[in-house]
């Protein structure tokens, strides 16, 4: 019991110090992301070996700050935590309260978030047991959600498709829209929020990040945020020389 609670002490003292605090403002960011409860949980995702190590931040949003780790057996692993006091709370609770999936009918913003991150964890469960190249989710407890690290053997992690170079952008694109057709046909759900900046490229292929927005595809709204997908990928691509239709890719992902 010793030696599991001084390794996330240990933990919890890494990530503090390596986290260097210059600003008023880098003081308040830090506070937000690593609030108490913040911290408890990842003591105990710590003590129980799914975090052994927390280094850079891969990537820091409004809502979300994604973290480089390294669990007890020295993998790699994403660790994205949600701050409590700067999501979206009126986004999360259309999304969740009209999912069938959920029933959550809270105000309160902690439990909110908290139940998002389980959203997304089982999206990531429903889209990868689909075969869609998604992170594989590891486990989600609180506002802490850990998962698969996309990037290289080095720990140098993938760039979103807005920040590579695209050698092959049809080809990119016809294995993207395989993956959206696996998401909307074999794992029942719509992205929702689909564009080149949560579209990551890992040896040329693409893997969809930020699903947590994801709705089941018989949700009354499904279609419209499939169209929105749709044409977002369609505006992205065109960026790349590559014209399609929004209705050749509907096509496509329906089987029309």
């Amino acid at each position: 019991m010793g030696s599991k609670i001084s390794k996330a002490d240990d933990i919890l003292r890494k990530m503090l110090s390596e986290k260097r605090i210059k600003s008023v403002e880098d003081k308040r960011v830090g506070s937000e992301v690593f609030d108490t409860i913040t911290l408890k949980t990842l003591y105990k995702l710590a003590n129980t070996g799914y975090i052994h190590r927390l280094n850079g931040a891969i990537s820091t949003g409004k809502e979300a700050n994604v973290f480089k780790g390294l669990d007890e057996n020295d993998n790699f692993v994403a660790v994205k935590i949600y701050r409590v006091t700067t999501s979206d709370f009126k986004k999360m609770q259309n999304y969740i309260q009209g999912d069938p999936r959920f029933k959550v009918r809270t105000s309160n913003k902690r439990q909110l978030v908290n139940a998002w991150v389980t959203k997304e964890f089982r999206n990531l469960q429903r889209a990868e047991e689909a075969g869609v190249n998604v992170p594989k989710p590891i486990i989600a407890k609180n506002n802490v959600l850990v998962m698969d690290f996309i990037g290289d053997e080095e720990g140098d992690a993938a760039l979103p498709m807005r920040h590579s170079v695209i050698k092959d952008p049809e080809k990119l694109l016809t294995k993207l829209i395989n993956n959206i057709k696996l998401l909307y046909q074999e794992a029942g759900l719509v992205h929702g929020d689909l564009s080149s900046y949560n579209i990551l490229i890992q040896d040329g292929e693409p893997v969809i990040i930020d699903i947590s927005q994801g709705m089941t595809r018989d949700h009354p709204i499904s279609h419209e945020l499939l169209n929105r997908d749709i044409a977002n990928i369609v505006r992205d691509f065109k960026k790349l020389k590559v014209n399609i239709s929004n209705e050749e890719i509907k096509s496509i992902i329906k089987d029309l």
